[in-house]
């Protein structure tokens, strides 16, 4: 039985007013959710390692400075989970492989982590992934299956598909977790839980990516309001990224009570007919666009300027995963994900030509959209045509699709322009899965789709992760 079981279901902002007055500190709330994760562990699979010795020791660390008055940042006893494709200090990142041995030297915490540690943050460890990230599902040689916490016979989505879970079942208010294609909106999507894919650059990422400029690095949270706190803490600098941006100019959290009075909202429910959407998602995603309107948006249905640039995509990403795997011997190939080793042959094959003929697809693509948001402030989808589907697939069953692409075309596009995007959890299916409206904004306008989220929450569209998943803790 979970110790404090109230506090699992706390944001971040609701542990931090807690610990402000005195109601509660951070080793209580550290134990509620090593309590949870270790419950749902056996039947959801979110978690490569607990650390919990290490969060225990952080937490009483944390809760002596609140004793004294003097917390050390923002997030100073939060209790956080970071994706093992980000490097933790002291623990193996194994990105999801047989292929990385945990004997490494494992003393540098990524850009992101860093900030976080330096804001007092609990880590509680680190939380499944695909093979270095490759798939929108989330399993692994190294760690098997992940599983959606509100149908464990269903998948999680993915790349951070534990991250996406472990937010959902309130193992930790907040996740890092990585986005390449789609990687922290599809679980969003699925899991029922916010995500945020910021402006490349937006968050330091070091040790660079293989898959580049797609990869980003984004907050998993109950809310937007907990991952505005998240971003005014993990945007920090860091000289180890040449790509960073500057740190913004202003918080966050302080930009979210704008509301989107006025904003020019363009709502492509299918863009432009290329994407077939489940009914149910399509109704959910058309009376939150409705609401918007409501709180005093000009809304109208409008499809940005672009077909599917799936095959450019898969230069992009095949080259990249090849790339990953460059060095990898036979015996250690023989151990890989079997999809991702026909992603690799696929990218090895492909000529200097072929790659910037697809980086060329990149840069209209981003011309387009980029005058597409000299008319519109946001662009509302679907995150998903559909609901999760079945654990331990790539691909549903009987779509006749052969790559995880072929289910995510609202998400990859916008790696490819690098622009903010958001899932926003807006209702269920008949079978209880939840489903995302994603929100997308020009480059650089990442306050603006917090902002929009936000007001999503506020009025009552969107809704934090609800209890009573359909995971029992501590089951098979």
């Amino acid at each position: 039985m979970t110790e404090f079981p109230e506090l699992t279901d706390l944001t971040a902002v609701q542990l931090l007013d807690g610990y402000r007055g005195g109601e509660f500190g951070p080793v209580a709330a550290t134990r509620a959710a090593l309590a949870r994760a270790e419950e749902i562990q056996p039947e959801v699979n979110a978690f490569v390692r607990l650390t919990a010795g290490e969060a225990l020791e952080q937490a009483a660390a944390s809760e002596e400075r609140w004793r004294r008055g003097e917390p050390r940042g923002l997030l100073d006893g939060v209790p956080v989970t970071v994706k093992d494709i980000l490097l933790l200090r002291g623990a193996p990142t194994l990105k999801g492989s047989l292929t990385v041995d945990p004997a490494g030297r494992w003393d540098e915490d990524a850009p992101s982590v860093a900030r976080l540690r330096e804001h007092g943050a609990v880590f509680l460890g680190k939380t499944t992934t695909p093979e270095f990230g490759w798939k929108g599902v989330t399993d692994s040689p190294l760690s098997g299956v992940t599983r959606n916490p509100h149908d464990p016979t269903r998948t999680a989505g993915g790349s951070s598909g534990g991250a996406a879970a472990a937010v959902a079942l309130g193992a930790g208010p907040l996740a890092l977790g990585t986005d390449g294609g789609g990687s922290v909106r599809i679980p969003a999507s699925f899991c029922g839980v916010f995500a945020l894919k910021p402006t490349y650059g937006r968050v330091p990422l070091y040790p660079a990516s293989a898959f580049g400029t797609l990869a980003h690095v984004g907050p998993m949270t109950r809310d937007a309001a907990d991952a505005a706190l998240l971003m005014d803490v993990i945007g920090g600098a860091d000289s180890r990224d040449w790509s960073a941006l500057p740190p913004s100019a202003g918080s966050f959290s302080a930009g979210l009570a704008g509301g989107v009075r006025g904003l020019r909202v363009a709502y492509s429910p299918t863009l432009g007919g290329q994407v077939a959407v489940r009914p149910e998602v399509a109704a959910a995603v058309r009376r939150a666009v409705e609401r918007l309107a409501g709180l005093g948006a000009y809304v109208e249905e409008a499809d940005p300027d672009f077909v599917d640039p799936v095959e450019a995509f898969h230069a992009l990403w095949f080259a990249g995963a090849a790339r990953v795997t460059q060095h990898l011997g036979p015996g250690q190939r023989a151990r890989l994900d079997p999809g991702l080793r026909e992603i690799c042959a696929s990218g090895a094959r492909l000529s200097a030509l072929d790659y910037l003929a697809a980086v060329d697809v990149r840069m209209d693509l981003g011309r387009r959209m980029g005058r597409f948001h000299d008319t519109y402030d946001l662009l509302v989808t679907p995150t998903m045509p559909g609901t999760a589907f079945e654990a331990g697939a790539e691909v549903p069953k009987g779509s006749g699709l052969r790559r995880w692409t072929g289910w995510t075309p609202f998400t990859y596009p916008f790696n490819m322009t690098q622009q903010p995007a958001a899932s926003v959890p807006v209702g269920r299916d008949a079978d209880g899965l939840p489903i995302g409206l994603q929100l997308v904004a020009a480059r650089h306008r990442d306050a603006l789709v917090l902002r929009a989220a936000h007001a999503l929450y506020e009025a009552g569209v969107a809704a934090g992760p609800a209890t009573g998943t359909g995971v029992t803790p501590g089951g098979s």
